[in-house]
């Protein structure tokens, strides 16, 4: 479940002299934000970070050579210059000098530039002033895919095409729309997908997906703007429907020859981690079955499509869940990263080519988060883990040919780090709950920091005064795990008074609202929430991120009984407090959490007085294939675990006050779920309350998302404050 509403917030004092307005709720981040550097980043080869300034047009560094002073590398006058004098006939608006960026040496980066006709990648040089190279592709484009020798891939609609020596070649011509080439959205994005087209070392092939959905059904998504409704059909194959078929094909640009890997029967699997060998001879893949229970890591001949050999399985009785291509070690084209969950957190493992195991890198219960690069030897390599209990994030450093990791970062909280490319200096930005944001260069041999460039103060002080949070830790519903949780205190706050509770949850996998940052992971409504006189709760189950697999795999075949378990917890940890009225208590949930909020006020009916669950599940059985199946196997085969998780026949044990809300253009989790519960409680006899966002799909953004708040707030208040 990709798409989920998750909150931001944080800590401040006790006058409250001023109070968040509801607008704030959604335009308070960027309002409130502590003070940094944006876009701040490394200069390839070099001690030195890139930056912008603080109106976005110009590109600025520190340095150590000059001190950490800052100087301008380049303006956006100065780059637009570039840009007409290297790109004739088009027309370029920069309203900043662009954000994203990426330093190919010392003194050149790439970007990526949009003009009225066509959209280009270009490399500019911040000593000469110039554009040294440049490729472009027509502005109805997606999803572009850039080679090595500036050949660049890209759809239009359906179909691939590819732009090589100012020539563009039709890779694919599919007119029937359910076949789809080169997208990203395969298998619904899951299992880590974040593109469709993968370019080899010379960029001279490109492998891609090809999607046929032709024997999916259609789902009808109503459009309500039109004069009369309009109906777009999305495909959208439900848990124990058919399933899509996918192949992977190598397109050569010199020949015009395709080959497709044979990955073999049956149809209906799941291609993932798709890794071109260094030389360009083989293809890697994760062919994984549709029970998701068995991985198997495959190597392809590039050239011919047939199956070499398979490397390695992993088998589990519950799931199976790649996430992460394979990193090669450089210089050594035999030699790979590979990351699992496998053995109970997310760690690396080297492997060489033949399917070899030469060492475990993993470090005690650290999960590996983000793997970056590796250093100027190519000996270590550097990753974002966890730690506290996955609270924090720290960077760690493990040596490959020994096994032996040192973490590098020591400062409690949510560390965000570059390291310079002689792997000498390291660029730390971090935030917890008493610093907003920090922002430092550590030597990487002392793990002290040489020099701040950024210390920030609160944001908040003289303008909002915040109410005070408290991390807490508690105990599971297992009598074991611990589990991590924050409470927000109502303004004003009177231990002698009794206050009326907010629990916000999500509880889902690949999802933790509680960290250790300047925001904590609750969010502005959170807060705006405590200001207007609520207890405000958070809590994250077993079954969310950042834990290992043993604390998520608790949900496998059953989703929500462990998590309203655990929330459950939460509530008597509440009750404990002589503070808290617990006649009082309600629930707010989005997605998974919308599926959270209503399981809980109709499992638990004495206890929630008033919920609101936004693009709620209702019953997996109507979920999508990739994500239900997963967690619940199909229904076919787990029909008890179907029953008993659905709500539909649920409501009749509803006392409380329910609001739901719906995007009509949802296409995640879709509006039949809230319909046939509407259906559902209509037949029960039980009055719930229906909001729907006719203009927006499962999450409610812009300005519509300030009245979404107002109308939750001004629920609660109705229902459960009064």
């Amino acid at each position: 479940m990709k798409n989920y509403i998750l909150s931001f917030l944080l800590v401040g004092s006790m006058s409250f002299a001023q109070q968040l307005a509801i607008e704030e709720t959604v335009t308070g981040p960027r309002k409130y934000a502590p003070t940094s550097l944006t876009a701040v980043q490394w200069r390839k080869d070099s001690k030195s970070v890139s930056y912008l300034s603080a109106d976005f047009t110009n590109l600025l560094e520190k340095s150590a050579t000059n001190g950490w002073k800052e100087t301008v590398l380049a303006t956006k006058s100065e780059f637009e210059s570039a840009l007409k004098a290297a790109i004739t006939g088009e027309e370029f608006a920069l309203r900043t000098f662009p954000f994203s960026i990426e330093w190919k040496s010392n003194h050149t980066f790439q970007t990526e530039i949009a003009s009225k006709t066509n959209q280009y990648q270009v490399t500019y040089d911040v000593i000469t002033k110039k554009i040294t190279s440049k490729i472009g592709y027509s502005i109805e484009g997606s999803q572009a895919r850039f080679a090595s020798n500036n050949n660049v891939a890209w759809l239009k609609d359906n179909n691939i095409r590819i732009t090589s020596n100012n020539k563009t070649i039709e890779v694919t011509n599919d007119e029937n729309p359910a076949i789809v080439n080169g997208s990203d959205y395969v298998h619904r994005q899951e299992f880590g997908i974040d593109r469709g087209m993968w370019w080899n070392a010379t960029g001279t092939q490109l492998a891609y997906y090809r999607k046929d959905e032709t024997m999916v059904g259609n789902y009808p998504i109503i459009n309500w703007n039109e004069r009369e409704a309009v109906n777009k059909d999305i495909k959208y194959p439900m848990a124990g429907m058919t399933s899509e078929n996918v192949t992977l094909i190598v397109f050569d640009v010199a020949t015009g020859k395709k080959v497709t890997l044979q990955t073999g029967e049956p149809k209906e699997q799941y291609l993932t981690m798709v890794s071109w060998e260094p030389t360009g001879k083989y293809i890697f893949i994760g062919v994984l079955n549709r029970d998701q229970n068995h991985l198997k890591f495959n190597k392809y001949d590039a050239t011919t499509g047939a199956f070499v050999k398979t490397l390695f399985e992993e088998k589990a009785t519950n799931w199976v869940e790649p996430q992460h291509a394979l990193t090669f070690v450089p210089n050594l084209p035999n030699q790979f990263i590979y990351q699992t969950d496998f053995n109970g957190y997310n760690q690396m493992y080297l492997y060489n080519t033949d399917g070899k195991l030469l060492k475990n890198l993993g470090f005690k219960d650290v999960v590996v988060t983000n793997l970056l690069d590796f250093d100027a030897s190519n000996t270590k390599i550097n990753y974002i883990g966890t730690a506290n209990n996955g609270l924090d994030r720290q960077l760690y450093q493990v040596d490959i040919k020994s096994g032996k990791t040192i973490q590098l970062t020591t400062i409690a909280g949510t560390h965000n780090v570059s390291v310079s490319s002689d792997g000498m200096l390291v660029l730390d930005q971090y935030s917890n709950a008493t610093t907003p944001n920090e922002i430092s260069i550590l030597n990487i041999k002392t793990k002290m920091a040489n020099t701040t460039l950024v210390k920030a103060d609160n944001p908040f002080t003289g303008k909002i005064d915040m109410p005070r949070i408290e991390m807490v830790s508690l105990t599971a519903a297992d009598g074991t795990t611990p589990l991590n949780g924050r409470l927000i205190y109502p303004a004003n706050f009177d231990a002698t008074k009794k206050y009326p509770v907010m629990v916000y949850v999500y509880g889902g996998s690949h999802a933790q609202l509680v960290t250790n940052k300047w925001l904590g992971g609750a969010g502005y409504f959170d807060m705006y929430m405590a200001q207007q006189g609520y207890v405000v709760f958070t809590l994250d189950n077993r079954g969310s991120d950042a834990r290992g697999k043993k604390f998520c795999e608790v949900t496998h075949r059953n989703l929500g009984v462990n998590e309203m378990a655990d929330q459950m917890k939460g509530i008597a940890f509440l009750k404990s407090k002589s503070f808290v009225d617990a006649d009082k208590i309600g629930v707010f949930g989005w997605s998974f959490g919308g599926f959270m909020t209503t399981s809980l006020l109709t499992s638990q009916p004495d206890t929630f007085k008033v919920g609101v669950a936004g693009g709620p599940v209702m019953d997996w059985k109507y979920y999508e294939i990739m994500y239900g199946e997963r967690y619940m196997d199909t229904p076919q085969d787990n029909p008890e675990g179907y029953a008993k998780t659905s709500l539909l026949d649920k409501v009749k044990n509803l006392k409380g006050r329910l609001l739901i809300i719906h995007g009509a253009q949802d296409p995640v989790v879709v509006q039949q779920h809230s319909m046939n519960f509407i259906e559902a409680s209509i037949k029960a006899g039980k009055q719930v309350d229906y909001f729907l966002y006719p203009n927006h799909e499962h999450n409610v953004s812009g300005r519509d998302r300030i009245h979404m708040y107002a109308k939750i707030a001004d629920y609660f208040d109705v229902h459960l404050k009064e």
